[in-house]
């Protein structure tokens, strides 16, 4: 558990020394390598709150708990073979002064400006970490969320965003992991991700060219179909390093975990971003969880 007198020691330095989180982050300790010994990666995603997205599985409010959600990152990035953390500020903060991203590569959360549910929810602009601050606080690399709808013009600026991050990123030689979703909208104006074979594969060969250079960019995909023949089609679009996308809490984990199993296969596949799957999973034990993962990888 998170004592209160841990919650309460991380506001009080907050208040009191909010230097001390610099100072953390200097004194991180760097892993040798973004990868564990087999080449594979194991990310955990905890970027969801800053963009309004609070649910996970069946409670609509699970991410709202910091104290319970920084409990279940601890657990998670303790466990062997996770090998790193994608966050916001205000949580990979926490992290920071609680000790826990210790021989983790870490990943900051750029563009959160695309609030979930949102009229404006495509004007995803770069609201969290911008690439001097990845730099100054020694962290490995930026994520960017890429949605591109063909009908709504503020895709455009995202695009911009986007590449302008992804050339700076590689200035620095740091990693510019793009999360890319061809998006639509419903007659009732509700946006939703297209997971045909056809719309994945045009997100990855367009996240695939933004930018100066691609020499440090990776891609973010969902798992498309059954992991199989579909997944494959949609990765020989692209020969940049891939890591898979957890997607929602499900009731039937053992088929998503099959899902992931085949996707992870491919040869530009190396390994997985996991957020609220593996934080949340239905019979609540993460560290059993994320040990499942390891054993995919």
């Amino acid at each position: 558990m998170l004592s209160d007198r841990q919650l309460a020691r991380l506001t009080t330095t907050r208040a009191r020394s909010p230097e001390k989180i610099a100072e953390a982050a200097q004194e991180r300790v760097k892993p040798n390598s973004a990868f564990d010994d087999d080449e594979r990666d194991l990310i955990i995603a905890a970027d969801h709150p800053a963009r309004g997205a609070l649910r996970a599985g069946a409670y609509p409010m699970a991410m709202a708990n910091r104290r319970e959600l920084l409990r279940r990152l601890c657990v998670a990035l303790s466990r062997p073979g996770v090998t790193g953390v994608l966050g916001t500020p205000d949580i990979l903060e926490d992290l920071l002064l609680l000790g826990a991203l210790n021989d983790r590569s870490v990943y900051g959360s750029m563009n959160r400006g695309g609030l979930a549910g949102a009229k404006f929810e495509l004007d995803d602009r770069f609201t969290s970490y911008d690439v001097p601050s990845i730099v100054r606080f020694g962290f490995d690399g930026g994520k960017m969320l890429l949605r591109i709808d063909y009908s709504d013009e503020r895709t455009e600026q995202t695009l911009a965003a986007c590449a302008k991050a992804v050339t700076e990123l590689a200035e620095e030689k740091l990693v510019a992991m793009v999360e890319p979703f061809i998006s639509r909208r419903t007659e009732e104006g509700q946006l939703w991700n297209d997971l045909s074979i056809e719309a994945a594969s045009t997100a990855v060969t367009i996240a695939s060219g933004l930018g100066a250079t691609s020499a440090y960019t990776w891609l973010k995909i969902p798992v498309i179909g059954d992991g199989g023949d579909a997944m494959a089609q949609v990765l020989s679009s692209t020969t940049l390093p891939t890591l898979l996308l957890g997607g929602e809490v499900s009731t039937d984990q053992e088929a998503t975990y099959e899902r992931w199993r085949r996707a992870l296969r491919n040869p530009t596949v190396r390994g997985l971003v996991v957020g609220r799957s593996l934080l949340y999973p239905a019979d609540g034990d993460v560290a059993k969880a994320v040990d499942v993962a390891v054993g995919l990888l």
